[in-house]
């Protein structure tokens, strides 16, 4: 077993557990799948009514559904769990050799134990020709001399069943009472045999059953015995958990007990489902895998909606966090320097034909567009929320002689809070400086107000477009703006826009790939 939690943890590798760990596995969950060894069909010769696999071995359709599983990715291994207990969200599940493990759910399939009436020699010849469902092992003693042995009111309508497949059904009273009125007239209208007396033994030759006898001694011959037990689920381990199994009766009569849950196996308590026999004591092998399909399908869609909604309250923490100053520190501190050195692409195509003049960089970061244009003859203040970047951004120009380091000045500032003077510059810059939506508004239409009269504007972002990347490295929506967005906030009394475009450029993804990214491009000039 891994160390790390799974997704999930399946209790019980029979049809149901294995049909949902393979739904799991193909959903990409962690999967891991417990099996205690003790499949109810153990003594059952076939599987039938499963379509394409009618007439396989119990053995072999287990082994094929492990060989499924795991081949997606999926754990299966042998223990007996002995207890499942919660740990705040998270579920311990520990097996009776002391190992333990956890999960995020828990979907138990332990089956039902079948409780057989108390006559010598039923046990041993249980699921061979000691049977109790007409649908599975009907077909196969067609036409036989059949036997069905009363436990309770049902046993008539066992009976009549029965009729369907042979036309020699004996009902056996055993230590109930005879039917009377309309009852023994059904069964009289079907010619079935009703035998009074209980029945003390089976008679076995040659490991065949031939018959029964009765406490009378005598023996009624026989070629199949049906008997109905009481199917009690296997629900022992839900109990610390809150879930308790509860009686299921038919006709007024207490047939065994399930574990209730809702229609795709979700018990009472949250982040635990059941499935198949522990859920339902009428179903055969393959309602108990669709009962497990079912299951898996509504546990990775719980856990789709949990993940959904913690990664909503982390995107709404980053929307919230990730532009401010402490961010932009930790950023900063985590790498001796965190971009290229190279000044931005549509900086130098815009801005190496403009007279040099004052200018301001709009987060300048570690200073490399403002060092840029200091080195063509700008006086450049370069503004940033990081006090870091901007040590980085001084040592860089001190680097390149005293000239440069005159050239440029170093603003620690929030603009929002501290907008730039207005009409002061000759160029105001900003590159990528994404905000939510009404932020930006009001920080751009600072940045405008900050351009003197015949001064340029330059405005490059994110454009939405490079949500469609899979290289691009920011996916908030509602940051992201288009060149034309930013033009319909400026009053056309007051600039002329020279540029409003999407360009493409070349960037490398995130595995190194070359990918195209687009730049939302805005350039205007002031009247």
């Amino acid at each position: 077993m891994r160390e790390e939690t799974y997704d999930v943890v399946v209790v019980g590798g029979g049809a149901a557990g294995l049909s949902g760990a393979l739904a799991l596995s193909r959903a990409r969950r962690s999967v891991l799948v417990i099996d205690g060894g003790q499949p109810r069909n153990a003594p059952a010769g076939h599987v039938h009514n499963y379509l394409t696999r009618d007439g396989a071995s119990p053995l072999d359709l287990l082994t094929a559904g492990r060989d499924e599983v795991t081949r997606y990715g999926g754990e299966v291994i042998d223990g007996a769990v002995t207890r499942a207990r919660r740990d705040g969200e998270i579920f311990v599940v520990t097996l009776a050799d002391g190992r333990s493990t956890r999960a995020r759910r828990l979907l138990v399939t332990t089956g039902l134990q079948d409780e057989l009436p108390d006559v010598p020699g039923i046990a041993r010849r249980w699921g061979r020709d000691v049977l109790h469902c007409p649908y599975c092992h009907g077909w196969e003693v067609r036409d036989r001399r059949i036997g069905v042995l009363a436990t309770g009111p049902l046993a008539g309508h066992q009976a009549e069943l029965w009729r369907q497949w042979s036309a020699d059904v004996l009902l056996l009273t055993h230590e109930t009472a005879p039917p009377a009125g309309e009852d023994a007239d059904r069964l009289a209208a079907r010619e079935i045999v009703v035998v009074e007396g209980a029945v003390t033994a089976l008679e076995v030759v040659d490991d065949a059953l031939t018959g029964v006898r009765l406490a009378s001694g005598e023996v009624v011959a026989l070629d199949a015995l049906v008997v109905a037990p009481r199917f009690t689920a296997r629900g022992e381990l839900l109990a610390e958990l809150g879930v308790t199994p509860v009686d299921v009766e038919m006709a007024g009569h207490t047939v065994g007990s399930q574990v209730p849950a809702d229609a795709n196996g979700a018990t009472a308590v949250a982040g635990v489902w059941v499935a198949g026999n522990v859920a339902d004591l009428r179903a055969q092998v393959v309602t108990a895998a669709a009962a497990g399909l079912n299951a898996g399908a509504a546990i990775n869609a719980d856990l789709v909606a949990e993940e959904t909604r913690q990664a909503v309250d982390d995107y709404r923490h980053r929307a919230r966090t990730m532009f401010e100053a402490p961010a932009w520190e930790e950023r900063y501190q985590a790498a001796p320097a965190i971009w290229s050195g190279r000044p931005n692409a549509q900086l130098v195509a815009e801005a190496a034909g403009l007279a040099p003049g004052r200018a301001l960089d709009v987060g300048c970061g570690e200073g490399a567009d403002a060092l840029w244009l200091a080195e063509r003859g700008w006086q450049v203040t370069g503004v940033d929320i990081s006090t870091t970047a901007l040590e980085r951004a001084a040592a860089h120009a001190a680097e390149r002689g005293a000239q440069i380091a005159e050239r440029t000045d170093w603003v620690h500032a929030d603009l929002r809070e501290q907008p730039p003077a207005e009409g002061a510059y000759d160029l105001v810059s900003a590159h990528f400086m994404h905000l939510p939506g009404d932020a930006r508004r009001d920080l751009y239409a600072r940045l405008a107000a900050a351009v003197a009269p015949g001064g340029t504007l330059l405005i490059v972002g994110h454009h939405p477009r490079d949500l469609r990347n899979r290289g691009h490295r920011m996916h908030f929506p509602g940051m992201m703006f288009t060149a034309e967005e930013i033009a319909a906030e400026l009053d056309p009394a007051d600039w002329d826009l020279l540029a409003v475009q999407t360009r493409p450029r070349a960037a490398a993804g995130h595995g190194g790939e070359e990918v195209t990214h687009h730049d939302a491009v805005l350039v205007a000039r002031r009247r």
